[in-house]
């Protein structure tokens, strides 16, 4: 049946996604095997929670169901876009994808360690950047002793990278 002869409330809504993290369009989807492991983990948690819905309406559980395959849907690609890098892969001696760096504020002393990772895995209150944040892109390539400035504000921060470690 043509569409034009449905009623209006009949017509089925197109579910409102949140977008998945932001990767530009051609950057390769790196991530680290704990990366993987959690996306995989999301993607079993939206199975359980499409096959446990309870709820009695009709009209609601379609619209949960098409809200849910639409998350799945945009973690599917992302999963199958996804190269996992392998730390024993890496340049033990310079910072790269994956890599855990000590960094040394220059100015107070303070001491912080963060991990370069993909963008799903991100969590600035773990110490976990982006690989295509500012931060991780002024690391790259960096050995221990370099230093990094940082733009903040209306500030500059240095950096001196004091330890690369892989996992």
């Amino acid at each position: 049946m043509s569409r034009g002869f449905v009623k209006e409330g009949d017509q089925e809504e197109v579910p409102m996604v949140p977008q998945r993290a932001y990767l530009p369009e051609g950057v390769p989807n790196f991530v680290t095997r704990n990366g993987m492991e959690e996306l995989l983990a999301e993607k079993e948690e939206l199975i359980k929670e499409k096959e446990n819905l309870n709820i009695t309406n009709e009209n609601e559980k379609r619209l949960d169901i098409n809200f849910i395959n639409a998350k799945l849907q945009l973690l599917n690609n992302r999963i199958a876009d996804a190269r996992i890098v392998e730390p024993e892969e890496q340049q033990k001696n310079e910072v790269t994808f994956g890599a855990m760096v000590t960094l040394k504020n220059a100015a107070s002393g303070k001491i912080q360690t963060i991990q370069i990772v993909g963008v799903d895995e991100a969590d600035i209150a773990r110490g976990k950047v982006s690989f295509i944040s500012p931060v991780a892109r002024a690391l790259i390539n960096k050995k221990v002793g370099d230093r990094i400035t940082l733009k903040r504000d209306r500030e500059e921060i240095v950096y001196e990278i004091t330890g690369i470690a892989y996992l």
